[in-house]
């Protein structure tokens, strides 16, 4: 199935997400970076990351959707930020092209292309997003990316976005109440 066959809904192909990509500047943070370094000359970058973001992860880990990370720019902020939340898919340095990462991503976990929803907000996320099921955009993205596309956030970058988009995929399977319940230990056995 073709991301550009008529007649699925947003809601359909939402539905049919196994593997969601996240770019990390703009989409998981704010896009800002904070450097320094210490006396001694090493350098240290510290990223801010919105804490519901990675509830919405866990989340969608719980309900069997595989989250990777996909991003041009290296960092540690990222590396501990992904073993924090499980994120056993965390590619840095993914340049030219982010979409070989991810298509091999896709392959190893036997997830179709159609089945791949990417979140990104700026120009080197527009291959991905031309080539995945469920091309997402954050709100505040540039205009090529929200022309690309299916869905847009309606909350920035690095301000909730990622957890809007889970919640949005966990409601079209149907998932949403039982991820919440689940969440909070009051699943019915």
């Amino acid at each position: 199935m073709s991301r550009h066959e008529a007649g699925l809904t947003d809601r359909e192909r939402a539905a049919a997400v196994r593997l969601v990509g996240l770019d990390v500047d703009g989409v998981m943070t704010d896009g800002g970076l904070y450097l320094g370094a210490t006396r001694g000359g090493e350098r240290i970058e510290v990223k801010r990351f919105d804490i519901t973001d990675g509830l919405g992860i866990h989340l969608l880990q719980q309900s069997g959707i595989e989250v990777a990370i996909v991003t041009r720019r290296s960092s540690e902020a990222v590396r501990l930020r992904a073993e924090e939340l499980g994120i056993r898919e965390c590619h840095q340095n993914a340049s030219p092209s982010k979409l070989p990462v991810l298509e091999s991503i896709a392959r190893k976990l036997g997830v179709g292309l159609e089945a791949v929803a990417f979140i990104g907000d700026d120009l080197a996320d527009l291959p991905v997003l031309r080539r995945v099921g469920f091309p997402i955009a954050v709100a505040n993205a540039v205009p090529e990316v929200r022309a690309a596309a299916r869905w847009v956030s309606t909350r920035p970058g690095g301000f909730g976005a990622v957890r809007e988009l889970a919640e949005f995929l966990l409601r079209a399977r149907g998932e949403w109440v039982t991820a919440v319940e689940r969440y909070t230990g009051r699943e019915e056995a």
